[in-house]
């Protein structure tokens, strides 16, 4: 069975745990605050109320073997470092530390993170995207060029399957799922007979240019049915004004 390490449950660690505790997995739970530990401990394996700085504790708690060890201390800088520091030493491969800054990510991988999180800055980078158009239902940042979005079916598409609308050929986006709405689960892609529907909601993987290019003509769209809308409305408001 897998081993998780987790020191300090801060937002980020608690919501790792959370995510765990649905997995067949087994967590190790380190934090010095007790009303913390108590409240989580049904939900991990082994449960520690102690100071993760000790290099003592660490080793005691911690097994060499440990598949992965998450590391969120809040924004205690230095301590996050020098636990990082000492996991590394102690021969742990995965190391996932949230970072504060970019400075304090840069400390951490100099002394063994193996990967370095940033919960604010993912968070904003996913979320702009979504403010600037109504186009585009979600979106998740996958490196500096590459994402995944859930777009809407463009008009052009509509009718055609895959096949047939060269949604890579043409866009250079890549479907992975789909769904009706936002309420359905994802239903993955398989094959090419799959046909596009108005209406359906299309889970697509691609470099950002091929997806902003993608929503700029969705956006089009909507703005294109909005303006033959609007007369209609305008018109049945003198009707109403005259009459």
């Amino acid at each position: 069975m897998t081993t998780i390490g987790i020191i300090g449950l801060g937002s980020f660690g608690l919501r790792v745990l959370y995510q765990l505790a649905e997995m067949d997995v087994s967590v190790i739970v380190l934090d010095k605050d007790h009303d913390k530990v108590e409240k989580v401990k049904a939900l991990s394996k082994d449960a520690y109320i102690t100071d993760a700085i000790n290099e003592e504790t660490l080793r005691r708690v911690i097994p060499e073997d440990v598949d992965a060890v998450v590391v969120d201390l809040g924004n205690e800088m230095e301590a996050s470092i020098l636990v990082t520091n000492k996991l590394h030493k102690m021969g742990i491969k995965t190391i996932v530390v949230k970072a504060t800054s970019d400075d304090h990510g840069e400390i951490l991988r100099i002394v063994g993170a193996t990967h370095v999180i940033f919960p604010d800055l993912d968070a904003a980078i996913n979320i702009t995207p979504l403010l600037t158009t109504a186009a585009m239902l979600s979106h998740n940042q996958l490196s500096k060029t590459f994402a995944l979005a859930e777009v809407m079916v463009i008009k052009n598409l509509e009718e055609k399957n895959l096949a047939e609308c060269g949604l890579r050929q043409k866009f250079n986006l890549n479907l992975i799922a789909i769904r009706m709405n936002s309420e359905e689960e994802y239903q993955l892609v398989s094959g090419t007979k799959l046909v596009l529907k108005e209406g359906m909601h299309l889970l697509v993987a691609g470099d950002n240019n091929a997806i902003r290019a993608y929503v700029s003509i969705a956006e089009s769209e909507q703005k294109t049915i909005a303006h033959k809308k609007e007369p209609k409305k305008t018109l049945f408001k003198r009707l109403i004004s005259r009459g």
